[in-house]
């Protein structure tokens, strides 16, 4: 998601899902697209019942004084009653607002889902198919061609979870609450004038709970700002099945922000690592020597992991392998093959961690804590060495 100075935690999908995790940014993991990754909030599947418009005069006579004020900054009537139309007040959205939950991610898991073997092997199958529009990116606007597919793949699993959300009522929703009305009334009122551009109609305009929208999930300011038409038919769809335009509009906003034609953005430190400085996010696990394009990335969303996340995705993409250096043990003491062979050892006797990534996410606490219940232990929910050692 394109964001300038907001963190990305406002809007999440859902990517908001690392298999249900949601990542925050600002130096700590960012959100990624889910489905095994992080984002998104699944292109056509059918809307949860909460995040359908429901009756609230409250929200009416907020619309009602809000017409003014957009017709003061050039919105038509015609755009408004269009708009407005179908939208309605999304209980839901104004939820997930207010239950997003912090997590302090380590870039090990971070890591472990942004370059997961399906992410891998789905983002070399798409890199693939559309390989030709991709070099033509990079032959126009300087943006690497795995760049721009790595952070499709994190921001939408390539295209495959674009968020379903009707926006004009996301946004309106969340202008109305008012914990960052204004800010959103500002998202509010671009996407306004992007239907009254005629980019898209209002029954198309979907995205996620909190108006990020299209392949590379743009919010409706950066839309403004940068989304570009790259077909040629008049429009700038980022939505369409067709994701030229919206990678186009994703490598147009890292050139718009510091990309260097030509140079890596970094690399794992090492024998062949490119000049620049050294980071290591992770105390005690892998250093990696980053240049300005990695800067490039954080202007996107302004969070290491997530920048290493498309770096090292992108290196993946074109048939690069694995980080090398180790990660250490987690703070229960636990390495990633052992979250692992916990995964795979509560999965046999019943307990679904709801895969084997390492990752002890929701799905793996409530495992544990099912486990921990069925042996009349507290459910703590929390992986430990003695947790592995009694199950067999």
């Amino acid at each position: 998601m394109t964001f300038h100075t907001i963190g990305r935690r406002t809007f999440t999908l859902g990517l908001g899902t690392l298999g249900s995790l949601t990542l925050a940014a600002c130096g700590t993991p960012a959100r990624l697209a889910s489905g095994g990754g992080f984002a998104g909030s699944g292109g056509s599947a059918t809307l949860d019942a909460d995040l359908r418009p429901q009756p609230n005069a409250a929200y009416d006579a907020w619309v009602a004084a809000f017409r003014g004020r957009a017709a003061a900054q050039g919105i038509s009537q015609s755009t408004l009653a269009a708009s407005f139309r179908n939208a309605g007040f999304l209980p839901g959205v104004v939820t997930r607002d207010r239950n997003q939950t912090e997590f302090s991610r380590t870039l090990e898991d971070y890591l472990a889902i942004a370059a997961s073997d399906s992410r891998v092997s789905d983002g070399r199958a798409a890199y693939a198919r559309h390989r030709g529009t991709l070099q033509r990116l990079e032959a126009k606007y300087g943006v690497d061609a795995q760049i721009i597919a790595a952070i499709w793949g994190l921001e939408s699993f390539y295209g495959t979870r674009r968020g379903n959300v009707p926006v004009i009522s996301a946004t309106s929703t969340l202008a109305f609450d008012g914990r960052r009305g204004a800010f959103f009334e500002k998202q509010l009122i671009a996407a306004l004038k992007i239907v009254q551009n005629g980019d898209i109609t209002p029954d198309r305009m979907t995205g996620s709970w909190a108006g990020a929208m299209g392949h590379t999930q743009f919010i409706p300011t950066s839309y403004e700002a940068f989304a570009v038409d790259f077909t040629g038919d008049g429009r700038r769809d980022i939505w369409s099945d067709d994701p030229t335009d919206a990678l186009a509009s994703t490598a147009a906003y890292l050139a718009r922000n510091g990309w260097v034609r030509g140079l890596p953005w970094g690399a794992e430190a090492g024998p062949g690592a490119p000049q620049g400085r050294v980071i290591q996010p992770q105390p005690g696990g892998p250093r990696f020597v980053v240049t300005r394009n990695f800067d490039a990335i954080k202007r996107y969303n302004n969070s290491d992991s997530y920048a290493i996340g498309v770096g090292h995705l992108s290196d993946r993409i074109l048939g690069g392998g694995p980080l090398r250096a180790p990660f250490p043990p987690d703070a229960n003491g636990l390495t990633k093959a052992d979250r692992q062979l916990l995964q795979r050892r509560l999965t046999a006797n019943g307990f679904d961690t709801g895969g084997v990534d390492g990752v002890i996410g929701p799905d793996s606490r409530a495992a544990i804590s099912a486990y921990q219940r069925s042996r009349g232990l507290p459910a703590t929910g929390e992986p430990s060495q003695a947790l592995l050692q009694s199950l067999r």
